[in-house]
């Protein structure tokens, strides 16, 4: 695999020529978007046509129930793990399945070989994350209890292949219970043959302050549960300044702090999908940014004759427009920003990657992560 940059007067029959490759391939693996227009700076993933391959680290995902049945068909073949966001549950241990049903995403993910994986979450009727659903849980014994019994019983009775636990704004007073809670449902679930991740905010040391840190104990959650995934992404986010969703030299720092704490093989690079698109001037604490994908930013880029640039320290592309007289800035990933990631999984010894989220089309991503893991 190749990654080519986009130069002044190139054309998609220009690079097949050049490279000796097929049109339709070019055009297939880069989800290129009729009528196939380029911009200046846009990464384009260069390969063969061949048979999809599961790499051979972990790879998963999250995925909304309502997710496009379409853009998973394409994903799936390169994951190992589909996991289904979310199940929620009460302070007093009853659990509460997504209210739009999972049936459709356990048959697609196991159409593809992809573990069926329950997100476990204190997200409430509001659809914020609430720290007292967890304390109310974790200080409970008997809650606890009832809750792992209920757990391992809808695995059991809807064919799901593992639990991953994304508890987010734990109080510090929570510390020692959260962790005791994962390995207790870890012991639970490995009592029926299957695994329990926990999801890590990005820290960098023990005593990080912050209401997002402070509650996840990275050494004691790397004991409790079979394996973590580190959230190493939202640096850039919609009320941020204009930067990286997930700068390399950041995620390094993460990385290397994690490794002092959890085993190499225990730990998932959490890779995003998407990116932001602010308006400027930016405003602290009023500017918002919007989400979008990442094949969206370049049609963006495009119609806007934008040229992409490429930031070498964070390892990841940017751009800026116009439109109705207003400035943007746009940060988005591709697949040079997913090479720098991918590098630092195989460079750390790391057991696997997990992507926020699989709701959008990424399938250069996806085939760059299957040729880099990929034992030949």
């Amino acid at each position: 695999m190749l990654i080519y940059v986009v130069q002044p007067g190139d054309t998609v029959n220009s690079i097949a020529r050049d490279f000796q490759l097929s049109i339709s391939t070019i055009i297939y693996n880069n989800q290129l978007a009729y009528p196939f227009q380029l911009v200046v700076g846009q990464a384009l993933l260069l390969s063969a046509e061949g048979e999809a391959a599961r790499p051979v680290i972990e790879t998963g995902g999250y995925a909304y129930p309502y997710a496009s049945e379409e853009v998973l068909r394409q994903t799936l073949p390169y994951m190992t793990a589909l996991n289904i966001f979310s199940y929620g549950f009460t302070t007093d241990g009853q659990l509460i399945p997504p209210a739009q049903g999972d049936d459709r995403l356990i048959s697609l993910a196991n159409d593809y070989g992809a573990r069926p994986v329950m997100t476990l979450t204190p997200i409430d009727a509001s659809g914020t994350f609430n720290n007292n659903l967890i304390s109310g849980l974790v200080q409970n014994p008997d809650a606890v209890s009832r809750l792992i019994g209920e757990i391992v019983r809808y695995l059991e009775e809807n064919g799901m292949q593992g639990v991953d636990v994304d508890f987010e704004y734990i109080l510090p007073s929570d510390r020692v219970a959260f962790a005791d809670f994962v390995r207790q449902l870890r012991i639970a679930v490995n009592a029926i043959g299957y695994r329990v991740s926990v999801a890590l905010a990005p820290k960098t040391s023990d005593n990080q302050p912050g209401l997002l840190y402070e509650g996840k104990d990275y050494a004691l959650l790397g004991a409790a549960a079979d394996f973590v995934l580190l959230m190493t992404y939202e640096w850039g986010y919609t009320y941020s300044v204009p930067m990286a969703v997930a700068p390399v030299n950041k995620v390094r720092q993460v990385v290397e702090y994690a490794l002092t704490r959890i085993p190499a093989e225990k730990i998932h690079l959490g890779i995003p999908n998407y990116g932001y698109d602010w308006p400027l001037p930016h405003v602290p604490g009023t500017t918002k940014a919007t989400s979008i994908g990442n094949l969206q930013a370049i049609q963006i880029a495009i119609e806007n004759n934008a040229e992409i640039r490429y930031d070498t320290t964070a390892q990841t592309p940017w751009f800026t427009y116009t439109r109705d007289g207003e400035q943007h800035e746009v940060w988005f990933e591709d697949v040079r920003s997913y090479q720098a990631k991918f590098g630092l999984i195989s460079e750390y010894g790391l057991a696997g990657a997990g992507v926020w989220q699989l709701m959008r089309p990424n399938l250069p991503g996806w085939l760059l992560m299957s040729g880099t893991f990929w034992i030949r």
